[in-house]
């Protein structure tokens, strides 16, 4: 049974997270920490930094944390293949329609107006983050934020944006700067 909840959870999540990674975020979110509370919120933060750190995909990096956690090395195989399906059999049709079709101009429109909604997800796959990394599970006002962690999302900020440090290095320096004040 629990091999069969992660195939489809991922497999809806592989279907419908239009834009990447990103915007898969919340998807993977109400999956794992809403529905089936796999993960509590603060687990799936540490997910999505795992994911970040190692390469390939976010989604599919993941599935593949997710399925180890939730039922072992064939969970992770069930639900990165659930994952990975949707998109699998979606480029292979979209490639093949879009070859042949792409000259019109209903298809440019309705591929622009995706843009938007792929946007807000991943915006709200970001501020979710964000609230859990100043906040914790629970917003409680000024008095309750992890001055640390603004402080170092400052750094790494200007870090990123202003002198186009390689984020490889930002995001070992935040770590490293979180263990430095975590042994103070």
């Amino acid at each position: 049974m629990i091999y069969w909840q992660l195939f489809i959870s991922f497999l809806k999540i592989g279907a419908f997270s239009f834009g990447g990674g990103y915007a898969a975020m919340p998807l993977i979110q109400a999956e794992v920490v809403e529905t089936y509370h796999w993960m509590t919120m603060q687990e799936f933060t540490d997910l999505i930094t795992i994911s970040q750190m190692t390469p390939g995909p976010i989604a599919i990096n993941s599935a593949t944390f997710v399925g180890t956690q939730v039922a072992g090395v064939i969970g992770a195989v069930v639900a990165t293949i659930g994952s990975v399906l949707p998109s699998a059999i979606l480029v292979t049709l979209i490639a093949y329609l879009y070859n042949r079709y792409k000259n019109i101009l209903v298809l440019q429109y309705v591929l622009n107006a995706l843009r938007p909604a792929v946007v807000a997800m991943i915006a709200t796959a970001g501020v979710s983050i964000l609230v859990t990394a100043f906040w914790g599970n629970e917003v409680m006002g000024i008095a309750t934020t992890n001055i640390l962690m603004v402080f170092i999302f400052m750094i790494c900020l200007f870090l990123l944006m202003k002198t186009k440090m390689d984020p490889i290095v930002v995001m070992i320096l935040a770590g490293v700067l979180n263990l430095i004040t975590g042994l103070f």
